[in-house]
């Protein structure tokens, strides 16, 4: 048994994975009667920023996890740099994994936590100090190397965290929710950050999130997961601008859905509240576009934009998202209970049918 399991571990992955840091083929997990990640078949390019986004309960986290080596597959196999590493336990595999919590040593100075798995490699002192400083700097703190973790804020220990991964040099660096402890300005900032670092050491990240402005910000591709599988995988600017299927489009982004009636049957379709034109008085609507009309309900001003919600009149509310251009907060707060005009482009619309509607 033991040699079968070693003759498994350096098989070639199949040819579609050869060119692949991460490759899943065909992996399986359940929990009792929860099947967490379903049949899942999934390609990460070596050195690209690739984002698995989802619901909690939506397979992404399980999924790091199998890549890791915390948890073993029901079924499928897992290849890094086109390796089956499927029963390889974690600390054999090319990866580091960073928390959300960070898990620091707190009896540690930073330096100490940053160098700690270089010290366990048995890399010598001057070595190690040379590889902590520069990481220290890649991550924009230099000289608090003395520090100890309770005397960083959030976002430092964070930095102190990604270093410590980055350090060993890994092949794969997985992220799993690492700013969700971060306040909302903070967490932009690390956004920009991080994406810079990967960019720099060129290490592939794998990062997971349920927040689809992180997605969209920092990623090469993103994967969509819902109930264990991916509905697509893509560009963010693909998944938005093009989503697959109601699920895609209602989740990465605000996207408003409405059934009309068309050649004698009713068609369902979506569109996003930035598309749709918030008509004035004297506005004249743009030849074939759709327009309706409705009541605004609901006024958000959000400072830069405003949101309202509008009943329609043939049925249905729409979210319209208008910039701020020359409205004042009172003015957009004066116009709840007043009856507009709503226009949005044909190219602009997502046309749904059943077989796209997420399970009930």
């Amino acid at each position: 048994m033991a040699a079968q399991l070693e003759e498994q571990a350096v098989d070639p992955a199949p040819e579609a994975g050869t060119s692949a840091d991460v490759f899943l083929d065909g992996v399986r997990k359940a929990y009792g009667d929860v099947v967490a990640v379903d049949d899942l078949t999934l390609e990460i390019a070596r050195g690209e920023f690739f984002t698995m986004l989802g619901p909690s309960g939506s397979g992404k986290t399980t999924t790091l996890r199998l890549i890791a080596g915390f948890e073993q597959p029901d079924a499928g196999r897992v290849f890094l740099a086109g390796q089956d590493v499927t029963r390889v336990p974690p600390y054999d595999r090319g990866v580091n994994t960073v928390f959300q919590d960070y898990a620091l040593f707190p009896h540690m100075t930073v330096a100490e936590n940053v160098g700690y798995g270089l010290k366990i490699k048995r890399v010598g002192r001057r070595e190690r100090e040379k590889r902590v400083e520069e990481a220290l700097a890649m991550v924009r703190l230099p000289g608090l190397g003395p520090r100890k973790p309770a005397q960083l804020s959030g976002g430092q220990r964070q930095r102190v965290a990604l270093a410590r991964a980055i350090v060993n040099e890994p092949e794969v660096l997985l992220l799993d929710e690492p700013l969700g402890a971060l306040d909302l300005k903070l967490r932009q900032e690390m956004q920009i950050e991080l994406k810079r670092i990967q960019r720099e050491v060129g290490i592939t990240f794998v990062y997971v999130t349920h927040d689809q402005e992180e997605a969209l910000t920092m990623s090469d591709r993103v994967a969509v997961f819902n109930h264990g599988r991916v509905e697509q995988v893509g560009p963010p600017a693909e998944l938005y601008e093009h989503p697959a299927n109601e699920f895609v489009a209602s989740f990465v982004g605000v996207s408003n859905v409405l059934v009309r009636e068309q050649d004698g049957r009713p068609v369902r379709f979506s569109v996003r509240p930035e598309k749709i034109r918030l008509l004035d008085d004297e506005d004249v609507p743009d030849s074939g576009a759709q327009v309706e009309t409705g009541q605004i309900r609901e006024v958000v001003y959000a400072g830069p934009t405003t949101r309202y919600v509008v009943d329609l009149e043939d049925g249905g509310a729409l979210m319209v998202s208008r910039q701020n251009l020359e409205t004042t907060s009172a003015q957009a707060l004066a116009t709840r209970g007043t009856t507009v005009r709503l226009e949005w482009r044909r190219e602009h619309v997502l046309v749904l049918d059943d077989s796209n509607k997420e399970d009930e």
